[in-house]
């Protein structure tokens, strides 16, 4: 199991990946952003289906996210009122699953066999099985939430009827699930989702001209997909994987408050990374951690404050360990372990990415060149977790 560039880089695409490109939009929608957003959504309505004392499968929700997204990038030219006639027929679709997999085997190779299986036998299964529905649901939100703005753009615009049509009828498919019809009644949760949508607008690096832009959102989720999977290549428990994908996931969601504040702005006033920090907590506290239910807020604080820290939980505690500590003793689903200093590693590797991808389309700049070499030496002949970092960064060159 080895997390290679070539896989990094396939996943970070997305980033390329336009949506409604064939509609008039009032903002860039990509595949990445999307697809983040959807595993916010798919999180909160776990946590619903949880509170009515249903067992949710959270490595097959977080696991079969990657398998989508890995799919999504290779079938991005078919519409999706072609992608569901074809799904319509089992052997069509089978067959095209097949292709979409014969395209990702060589980046898909270096994951091992058993990931492999899994992603072939995620989209051989019956959608009707739980992790496929929350995910389902998740991905129909989602793209509920992007319609608000095609609509808005394109008031008498070709297919806007009928795609409305589609969205109010596939709305009643998941009445099933009670977690829809609370997130969709729920007024705190509906403002937690759109709060979370809006991290979409909020550019990264937004002074700097890039290509393509990325915003935290969809930052958020490629440091989340690639926690997991080096968290797969140390062999960490399930509480701990899943820990570690969520805390990517969510690790910037104060800046939806703060806007993406570089490091050399933190770093250019003694104490104002910390005033930052202070800020962030309280703001958090009184718009954020107010829109969701009290007993969740204890795991977001988890996601969001000290998320770069090492720690472990014991007798209902938050404790710190270093990563020898954690993966000699704690390494088990009951001390709920967290390896925050490799979710730090994986945000500035991809900045890194970010960076470095921009450079490689032909745009530069000397922040993006600055940031690459900061980033490479301060990693240079240094493991952390267990991972080489030093060594991946140096495959860029």
């Amino acid at each position: 199991m080895n997390v290679t560039k070539a896989l990094i880089i396939k996943l970070f695409s997305a980033a390329s990946i336009q949506r409604w490109n064939d509609k008039m939009r009032p903002v860039d929608l990509s595949e990445l952003d999307k697809q983040s957003h959807k595993m916010i959504i798919a999180y909160l309505l776990g946590k619903l289906e949880e509170e009515r004392k249903r067992v949710v499968p959270w490595i097959d929700i977080i696991e079969g996210g990657i398998f989508e997204l890995l799919q999504r990038i290779v079938l991005t030219d078919l519409k999706p009122q072609i992608y569901y006639r074809i799904k319509a027929d089992s052997e069509k679709y089978q067959k095209l699953n097949e292709w979409a997999y014969k395209e990702l085997q060589p980046v898909l190779a270096s994951l091992g066999n058993e990931f492999c299986d899994k992603y072939r036998n995620h989209f051989r299964t019956s959608d009707d099985t739980f992790s496929k529905r929350i995910l389902s649901a998740a991905h129909f939100y989602a793209t509920r939430w992007e319609f608000k703005f095609i609509e808005r753009a394109n008031p008498d615009g070709y297919e806007i009827e009928d795609i409305k049509k589609d969205i109010v009828r596939e709305n009643e498919m998941y009445y099933d699930l009670e977690g829809m019809k609370e997130l969709v009644l729920y007024s705190k949760l509906i403002n937690f989702v759109d709060l979370c949508g809006e991290l979409r607008f909020q550019i990264r690096w937004s002074t700097t001209p890039r290509v393509p832009r990325t915003s935290v959102l969809g930052h958020m989720l490629l440091v989340a997909i690639l926690s997991y999977l080096f968290s797969l290549q140390i062999e960490a428990c399930k509480s701990r994987r899943i820990n570690n994908y969520y805390t990517g996931l969510f690790h910037d969601l104060p800046e939806v408050l703060t806007r993406d504040i570089i490091s050399p702005v933190k770093k250019s006033v003694k104490g104002l990374a910390r005033l930052i920090k202070l800020y962030e907590k309280e703001e958090m506290e009184r718009n954020v951690y107010a829109l969701l239910k009290n007993e969740w807020r204890k795991d977001m604080k988890l996601f969001t404050e000290d998320e770069f820290r090492n720690v472990v939980h014991i007798n209902g505690k938050i404790v710190k360990k270093n990563f020898d500590e954690i993966n000699s003793s704690y390494n088990t689903d009951e001390y709920g372990p967290r390896d925050g200093e490799l979710v730090k590693a994986v945000d500035e590797l991809s900045s890194f990415v970010e960076a470095y991808t921009s450079i490689r389309h032909g745009i530069s700049a000397p922040e993006l060149n600055r940031a690459k070499t900061t980033i490479r030496d301060r990693y240079a002949g240094k493991m952390v977790a267990g991972i080489n970092f030093s060594g991946l960064l140096a495959d860029f060159d």
